[in-house]
């Protein structure tokens, strides 16, 4: 039971946190483009792992964790989207 709690710890501690920020020097086209790219791969690292768990290679936690990486990755585009939809129809609607 004490390696099963102590490799725990040790993921725990590997773990990136979600919301720690990494200062970058970019411009806002590699800004948006690295953006874009980091989706693509959460998505692509969330399917890979959701078929290696259906043949029986990635253990279930891995899913699990892959599945709320993805969830995130789009509840947060869809987010951005709306707040992007919204901008637009507010500068629709200035007079001109």
């Amino acid at each position: 039971m004490e390696t099963r709690s102590s490799l725990a710890a040790q993921l725990y501690q590997s773990a990136k946190p979600a919301t720690k920020a990494t200062p970058q020097d970019l411009t806002p086209d590699q800004d948006f483009a690295k953006i874009a790219q980091d989706f693509a791969t959460i998505l692509q690292n969330g399917e890979q792992t959701a078929k290696d768990a259906m043949i029986g290679k990635a253990d279930p936690q891995s899913l699990v964790q892959a599945l709320a990486q993805t969830q995130l990755a789009v509840e947060t585009a869809v987010t951005v989207r709306d707040k992007i939809v919204e901008a637009y129809q507010e500068i629709l609607r200035m007079p001109v």
